[in-house]
């Protein structure tokens, strides 16, 4: 009876083996032919009886299981009002789920008998409605969260440490489920619970089942799509059209710079705000399951993450134009500054490829910056020179230009991070206020200022008068130092540069004088030798003093529709003339009424005293329409 009982044992292990180790019928027959081969006792017959024997007592209880189970099961899924309604129906239903899962994963181990294989396959037809109707469920409560959850009262109540206010549109008559339309805040970092907690709770629940039961990818497209379409009309709300590249392209600017201020606004909200929080949620509902939530995150904001990248990557691959800079610098800044969020949001396997577009695009829009600058140094070199400036004034080039880059060095932090050979990495850019001024932005500044004196020498060159083209460049060469002194050109371009420049309008200041005045100043100031005791004398001066009246005249007459647009410049100007001027008259109407010749009758041939050549200076010169000062 002992050695039977020990026989029974050894087969018994024998059998177990040749479970075990065979994967297949294949495997397991020839382990058997092995044990038969090398004992007696372990002849196939035996052991196969044994195992048939065993297999049926499996298969019994294996489908005493599902027996147990099925009508738990199907009573739920095919009820026709929501399980969780009601907690305790809930409750049930997720612990017959959990008996079926461990059942399937008890006995999956022995799938190659045929007989376990037909209970599994019953078994798996049963969870699959299972699946179907957790699907359902969690598809619904979702929906049910969304609606029922205010999001307001969420943001007020402590969504964040921070104060924020958000309104729902007030156009919408729609109330169900509000939208986070942002006000101006100057600080977006908020994360938020979009749904309710109870409701984040049992989408977990769900959603564990689900994983468990392979079916995490079905999982998470049900919750990637309910909140897709949450994000896509959080967008929709903030003004954000869906706008294809062509499109953008095609858009006036006028449009197309309200399209960017809108689209500034739904990026930070986006980055900020809602995509974090999706991130949140995720991470709450599929817990413990990274891939589920990491895949289900990416399939949430996918869509939107290309909307708003789309419209970037338009802006950067459209027309150039200068006047285009300052809303691109904009959309840059907002890129730049939101970089740092793309990292730490899309850095899964999922998301990797989000993020690296969004880095490309912004450099993208770095060059489309660059290209801009560029093509101002073709405007400057295109602009022609046409018809002359009246009156020798500011030339619209001067004045556009100028304007032009003291608006933009506004933004210099940003315009020298956009200059350097290598983008600095957000965050780093503020340190470039204490470089030196030998920046590449001070480098690509110097250079237009080059191409704008150039352009406008080249224009001087129009006038017939030499010292009216040193009028037009005195003008336009102020305004120019002007303009930089008391801006951030100033710094870029540095002390040397104005003081170069300041030099230069002296230069043109004695230029005018030289060329304007020097052919007056020689009638007053010819030497005459002893004109006292020369008889000729009288008349000799009597003709230079007729010579000095159509000079003066000539000159007050002409210069009179002259321009110099700058107050102190035209005063400085006037003043030089006048004490360059004077002393010299002075002294030749001195010498002429004493002449001899003259005597009593010298001041009938006077037409102007002192007093009158200095008032036609201050009242004539420069009177020229010097147009609007900007």
């Amino acid at each position: 009876m002992a050695a039977d009982n020990g026989e029974e044992k050894l087969i018994a292990v024998a059998r177990h083996i040749a479970k075990t180790l065979g994967h297949t019928d294949t495997i397991t027959d020839d382990i058997l032919q092995i044990f038969s081969n090398f004992d007696g006792r372990f002849s196939r017959e035996k052991l196969s009886e044994k195992m048939s024997d065993d297999d049926r007592r499996t298969c019994a209880e294996l489908e005493d299981s599902l027996t147990s189970l099925y009508p738990q099961i199907s009573l739920y899924v095919s009820s026709d009002h929501s399980i969780w309604s009601d907690s305790a129906d809930s409750a049930a239903f997720l612990d017959a789920v959990d008996e079926l899962l461990a059942a399937i994963r008890d006995w999956s181990p022995l799938a190659n008998e045929k007989a376990v294989a037909a209970c599994l396959d019953r078994a798996d037809d049963l969870m699959q409605q299972a699946m179907f109707r957790l699907e359902d469920e969690f598809r619904s409560l979702m929906e049910r969260g969304g609606e029922s959850f205010d999001l307001k009262r969420s943001i007020e109540n402590g969504g964040s440490t921070r104060k924020y206010s958000y309104d729902s549109d007030e156009n919408d008559e729609d109330e169900n489920g509000e939208i986070p339309v942002a006000q101006p805040i100057s600080d977006y970092n908020i994360v938020i619970d979009t749904l309710p907690s109870g409701t984040i709770s049992d989408l977990h629940e769900i959603a564990k089942r689900m994983v468990a039961a392979e079916y995490g990818k079905e999982c998470s497209h049900v919750h990637s799509n309910s909140r897709r379409e949450f994000l896509e009309e959080s967008l929709s709300r903030l003004g954000l059209q869906k706008l294809s590249i062509e499109e953008v392209q095609k858009m006036p600017w006028s449009d197309l710079g309200e399209e960017i201020e809108r689209w500034t606004k739904a990026a930070n909200v986006a980055l900020r705000i809602l995509f974090p929080s999706e991130r949140q949620l995720c991470d709450r509902v599929f817990f413990g399951f990274s891939n589920a939530g990491d895949r289900s995150f990416m399939e949430v904001c996918r869509g939107s993450t290309i909307q708003l990248l789309n419209f970037a990557d338009a802006i950067a691959i459209s027309s150039r134009s200068p006047e285009r800079l300052f809303k691109v610098l904009d959309l840059y800044e907002t890129l730049r500054d939101l970089i740092p969020e793309f990292e730490i949001l899309f850095s899964d396997q999922y998301c990797v490829s989000l993020r690296n577009e969004a880095i490309t695009i912004w450099k993208r829009v770095a060059e489309c910056i660059r290209g801009t600058f560029m093509e101002l140094e073709n405007l400057i070199r295109r602009d022609p020179a046409k018809a002359a400036v009246p009156g020798g004034g500011l030339h619209p080039i001067t004045r556009y230009v100028m304007n032009y880059l003291r608006a933009a060095c506004k933004s210099h932090q940003t315009l020298e991070q956009v200059f350097e050979e290598r983008i600095v990495y957000p965050g780093d850019y503020k340190k470039l206020d204490n470089r030196a001024s030998t920046t590449s932005l001070s480098v690509q500044m110097a250079w237009i200022m080059e191409l704008l004196e150039s352009n406008l020498e080249a224009k001087s060159k129009i006038y017939p008068i030499t010292s009216l083209s040193s009028v037009f460049l005195m003008n336009n060469g102020r305004y120019i130092v002007q303009k930089v002194k008391d801006s951030e050109l100033g710094r870029l371009l540095g002390d040397d540069w104005i003081r170069k420049h300041n030099a230069k309008v002296r230069q043109l200041h004695v230029n005018y004088q030289r060329s304007s005045w020097n052919k007056v100043l020689g009638v007053l100031k010819s030497d005459s030798g002893s004109l006292a005791s020369n008889t000729a004398a009288p008349k000799l001066l009597k003709d230079r003093l007729k010579l000095f009246n159509t000079y003066f005249e000539e000159i007050c007459k002409t210069q009179s529709t002259w321009v110099i647009f700058d107050d102190q410049l035209r005063e400085e100007l006037k003043i030089s003339v006048t004490e360059n001027m004077l002393p010299a008259y002075r002294s030749f109407l001195g010498r002429f009424q004493a002449s001899p010749e003259a005597g009593r009758n010298a001041d009938k041939y006077i037409k102007y005293t002192v007093e009158d050549v200095e008032a036609r200076i201050n009242n004539e010169l420069f009177q020229g329409v010097s147009g609007k000062k900007c």
